[in-house]
């Protein structure tokens, strides 16, 4: 949320609602002294009625990956292994959000976001919802590739698509820079672009592990994605970024080149891929199906909650 100040500009009023008071009351006073160094901007902490006439709610309730026990990367789960105590969560959290602010756009960012977002569909009953998706993979995507290629992350081109988890998929053959294709610059430099796939591929699976490891939670990175996605929202961008929705030909939340304005995703369109990126992508959205099958179960035996 600190990242909403630091970027300017973008709203106007920001109300922090936890479970517990305290927590949303020590956060926005931390937030409010960094306020002089933006445009005008109220931050307080509130209760779910402060929501009412609110755009946009963030979504960022739930167990973390450390907390949770999703930091093993030999455990395919990944972070799916959170799935059915966040759904917990989110059963509680979703209805509270719609009772006062129906025609909110809602974005998740609790982990897994793409299954808890095809839920928060669900439980909202409109399709007003996405979830920060693969857009930090993709960036991770870039900043691996600049590394190795000695050019600015800017100046690369590249996405991931699927599930922001072990399944996610990265498009390859349409990653470039300044048009040339990024497997003819690798194998230019005569470097094995199998175990270069494969060491680049791993990084950006398990980048939140390492950064777990490191500092005990992911934070700065997905702040400034969430930040960033805000602002296309409040600022009816639509901004072509590979963010995740529902999309009816999968019949599932699911990242790929989507549109994303004030009414959240408002497009969304598949990438070329090869038939091996196809077939990967068919895999992920299984992997995705089952998932929300899974969170509406772990729903349908919740009582159901109503406004505090």
């Amino acid at each position: 949320m600190l990242s909403l100040i630091e970027r300017g500009g973008t709203c106007r009023e920001i109300v922090l609602v936890d479970r517990i008071p305290e927590r949303a009351a020590g956060v926005a006073a931390d937030m409010r002294y960094a306020a002089p160094l933006s445009p005008v901007v109220d931050v307080r902490a509130g209760g779910y009625q402060d929501l009412v006439d609110a755009a946009l709610v963030v979504i960022t309730a739930g167990v973390n990956e450390k907390a949770g026990g999703a930091t093993d990367r030999s455990d395919a789960q990944g972070r799916l292994r959170l799935l059915d105590t966040n759904a917990t969560v989110y059963a509680d959290v979703v209805p509270r959000v719609v009772s006062v602010a129906p025609q909110a756009v809602l974005m998740v960012v609790t982990d897994p976001p793409d299954p808890l977002a095809d839920l928060t569909r669900h439980l909202a009953g409109h399709d007003r919802v996405f979830s920060t998706g693969t857009l930090i993979d993709s960036l991770r995507f870039r900043v691996h590739l600049a590394d190795r290629l000695r050019v600015r992350p800017l100046d690369v081109q590249a996405m991931v698509v699927g599930e922001h988890g072990t399944s996610e998929v990265l498009l390859w053959s349409s990653a470039a820079v300044g048009g040339i294709p990024v497997l003819e610059l690798l194998g230019a430099d005569g470097q094995p672009l199998d175990a270069v796939r494969h060491d680049i591929e791993e990084s950006i699976r398990y980048a939140n592990i390492t950064i777990i490891e490191g500092t005990g939670a992911s934070q700065y990175g997905i702040g400034a994605v969430s930040a960033r996605l805000v602002e296309a929202v409040l600022r009816d961008e639509r901004a072509v970024l590979p963010v995740a929705a529902y999309n009816p030909d999968f019949d599932v939340t699911l990242s790929l080149v989507s549109v994303l304005g004030a009414g959240g995703v408002l497009r969304m369109h598949q990438p070329r891929m090869t038939a091996e990126e196809r077939a990967a992508l068919d895999r992920s959205v299984s992997t995705l199906r089952e998932a929300t099958r899974r969170a509406l179960d772990v729903v349908e035996q919740q009582p159901a909650a109503g406004p505090r």
